[in-house]
């Protein structure tokens, strides 16, 4: 009856609770349709990938997205921060990203110190053992079985019986049931159950712990996208990814003449944790400011102990506002797209590389990476650039099917240049691929390079970048009439620039320093304030002969070292200057030789500070003053008063020795003195005291008046220096 009852009951009330919602008014299908849950989750592929040169690279995803809905990126742990740092969502119609969130667990450390184990990441095996002490265990392998609690784990270390020490040994040490107190030998065939079963847990759980932290290298962001309506959703951020980087080909056909092909190549790796399919590639040299904050991890801070209140509480206090900061939010440098113009790009230069057809003769051939043939990837849906993510090929290619005409452009902005490359490029991730950037037939003669730096003489290329492309810092090899002929390395050349490139030694080519010759002449004397200036002039010849062993002539490139400030007056002018040397093109016939002759004239200046600094005044002064016969007039009172000085000095040096010698006789005449106190013999001796006395106070007198004498001198000497002043010019010949 009672469950009639309560049936009746329900029914009831679910009918009047219908009543009442019939009642109320109908709700908007738009605010249902805001309300509504977002669509199944989609992945948002990554559309244009630019790398630079720091390690860094800037990756925007893009994809539609229809009312609202739930989308998904892939990245590793390692980008985490990176992500966290840079992320960047916007929405082509007014949609709003409201969450971004993505699996992340609680750092290993903190995991592991919720356990009562007391275990850390890659624990040894005594900290394994020492976790359990107090535990039951059972041990066997060693004997009769022990079961008991681990009381410790001791090492030990024993000796042979010739003495010497073992290796380590670890022994456990078991209280049975009974009390008693058993050892044994912890080894591989030992081994040890862990009894209690929360014991066991607790193991099973750290274990756990440790796994799942080896599988946590993949992240999944999810982004929630509300709005109406189809829309574009594009998403970016900078990650850590390995520097990319260079490398160039250098062709010489077998009638090149003047002129050479070069093919530049760029080496991309995929690390990050999505495939690059058909993703707009551009190769930035520019090296922007970049760090890492872990944002990613926890942060716990230091707060103050504040001790409670006993006293009174003070009345509440306003304080004043900090004055405002306009803060400006720096604008992300990332490289426009590829077809827009120099106008649309406000403020870069945008240059498109025309790669000419290759010469006629040019038959070399390139072979792709592996097995994998560069431009041949069905995965890309063109016909270069797609890397090594996308199919096999015929592996073989002629340099001008690596790249054609308007397949790459640069943006130059800043300090920095680009290479975007305008088919799409295919990479899967964990992969690598070359991705060719340029080819351009440019000016290039051989030469033979020679710097005293390297006493071998090196095979070059004397390259001439005409084109519009800068080329970027990397390796280069050189092919001639078909085969490898050397390789080597190339700082960044910019347009207009012409760059000697030395890939191999030249055997054939001998060159022989020489200093020929090395004259000073002193060309001005200047006497102001005391202080004499000598400028000089410094001539300086050198000899390099060139011996040519080949069959063949040789334009050999000799480069000389600049000597500072030194003004270079040869008959032979340099081809060009460095900033540290002169580059002379000598050209020498087979099985001859040919000699270089450099002359270089430098001014020196040389300061003297006139008067009692300089050791022998008197000399000095008079060697100069036999220069010329206007010089010996003009110093001809300094030379009078240094002459009088250095004789008042000389009398000085005199009387100061002759007061040493008297004041030793005064000493050995007292001593005698004193000696034969009331002997006759000690009259003689007062008598010589007496003399070496008055001697002595007369040489003390002379002493006083000559250093008046020296003072009244040198005070002559500097009036006169201090008056003198002229400007001489002479032409005198210096050894």
């Amino acid at each position: 009856m009672r469950r009639v009852l309560l049936a009746v009951f329900v029914c009831l009330f679910a009918v009047g609770l219908a009543a009442q919602h019939s009642s109320k008014p109908p709700v908007d299908a738009a605010s249902l349709a805001s309300a509504a849950a977002p669509a199944a989750m989609s992945d948002l592929p990554v559309r244009k990938v630019v790398l630079y040169k720091n390690g860094v690279g800037y990756f925007e995803h893009a994809g539609s997205v229809n009312g609202n809905q739930r989308v998904a990126i892939d990245f590793t742990s390692s980008q985490l921060n990176d992500v966290l740092q840079s992320l960047t969502a916007l929405d082509s119609r007014g949609g709003k990203v409201s969450a971004v969130d993505y699996n992340s667990t609680t750092p290993i450390e903190q995991q592991l110190n919720s356990l009562s184990l007391g275990l850390k990441d890659f624990p040894p095996t005594i900290a394994v053992y020492q976790a359990l002490r107090g535990q039951r265990v059972e041990v066997t392998g060693a004997g009769a079985p022990i079961a008991g609690r681990l009381v410790n784990v001791e090492f030990r270390k024993e000796t042979d019986k010739n003495g010497a020490s073992s290796e380590d040994h670890y022994f456990l040490i078991v209280e049975t049931d009974g009390g008693a107190l058993r050892t044994a030998e912890v080894s591989d065939a030992v081994s040890v159950r862990m009894v209690d079963p929360s014991l066991e847990k607790q193991f099973a759980s750290y274990l756990e712990i440790i796994g799942s932290a080896q599988n946590q290298q993949g992240r999944h962001l999810t982004l929630e996208d509300r709005g109406e309506g189809q829309r574009q959703l594009q998403v970016s951020y900078i990650s850590e990814v390995p520097v990319w980087k260079s490398t160039y080909r250098i062709v010489f056909p077998r009638d090149s003449g003047s002129s050479a092909t070069l093919q530049g190549w760029a080496v991309v790796d995929n690390t990050v944790g999505v495939d690059w399919d058909n993703v707009q590639l551009s190769l930035v040299a520019g090296a922007p400011q970049s760090f890492i904050q872990p944002l990613s991890q926890p942060l716990y801070t230091s707060r103050p102990v504040i001790p409670i209140a006993t006293v009174a509480q003070s009345a509440p206090a306003t304080h004043e506002a900090a004055e405002m900061i306009n803060s400006q939010v720096m604008a992300t440098l990332v490289p426009g797209p590829v077809a827009q113009s120099a106008t649309a790009e406000a403020g870069r230069a945008q240059m498109v590389m025309e790669a000419p057809g290759p010469p006629a003769d040019l038959n070399g051939q390139f072979h792709g990476v592996g097995d994998r043939a560069l431009g041949a990837s069905s995965g890309s849906g063109s016909g270069f650039g797609s890397g090594s993510g996308g199919g096999h090929g015929g592996g073989v290619y002629r340099v001008s099917d690596a790249i054609s005409e308007n397949d790459v452009s640069t943006n130059a902005f800043d300090d920095f240049f680009e290479y975007a490359i305008a088919q799409p490029v295919t990479i899967h991730k964990n992969e690598s691929a070359l991705v060719p950037i340029l080819q351009q037939d440019l000016p290039a003669n051989h030469v033979t390079l020679w710097s005293d730096r390297e006493p071998r003489p090196l095979r070059a290329i004397w390259l001439e970048n005409n084109s519009k492309l800068t080329l970027d810092s990397g390796s280069f090899s050189i092919f001639e009439n078909g085969e490898f002929a050397g390789e080597g390395l190339l700082d960044p050349i910019h347009p207009g620039e012409k760059r000697l490139l030395s890939y191999a030694v030249d055997q054939a080519v001998k060159v022989h320093p020489k200093a020929v010759d090395d004259t000073r002449t002193l060309r001005h004397i200047t006497v102001h304030d005391g202080v004499m200036v000598e400028t000089t002039s410094e001539l300086t010849e050198n000899s390099y002969t060139i011996a040519n062993a080949a069959d063949e002539p040789r334009t050999v490139v000799v480069e000389h070292a600049r000597r500072g400030d030194a003004e270079l007056v040869s008959d032979t002018k340099p081809e060009e200057t460095t900033a540290t040397a002169y580059r002379f093109k000598v050209g020498v016939e087979a099985h001859q030789t040919a000699e270089l002759r450099v002359k270089e004239r430098a001014n020196l200046s040389e300061s003297v500070e006139l008067g009692p600094q300089i050791e022998n005044d008197s000399e000095f002064l008079v060697t100069v003053s036999k220069y010329s016969t206007g010089l010996e007039e003009k110093l001809r009172p300094a030379i009078d008063a240094e002459t009088a000085l250095a004789a008042i000095k000389a009398r000085l040096e005199e009387n100061d020795q002759k007061q040493k010698t008297l004041a030793v006789d005064e000493t050995r005449d007292r001593e005698n003195v004193t000696a034969l106190k009331g002997n006759d013999a000690a009259k003689r001796f007062v008598e010589e005291l007496n003399q070496a006395e008055d001697d002595l106070q007369a040489s003390r007198r002379e002493q006083a008046d000559l250093e008046k004498q020296r003072d009244e001198a040198q005070q002559g000497l500097d009036d006169i220096i201090a008056k003198l002043s002229f400007d001489t010019d002479l032409d005198v010949a210096m050894k």
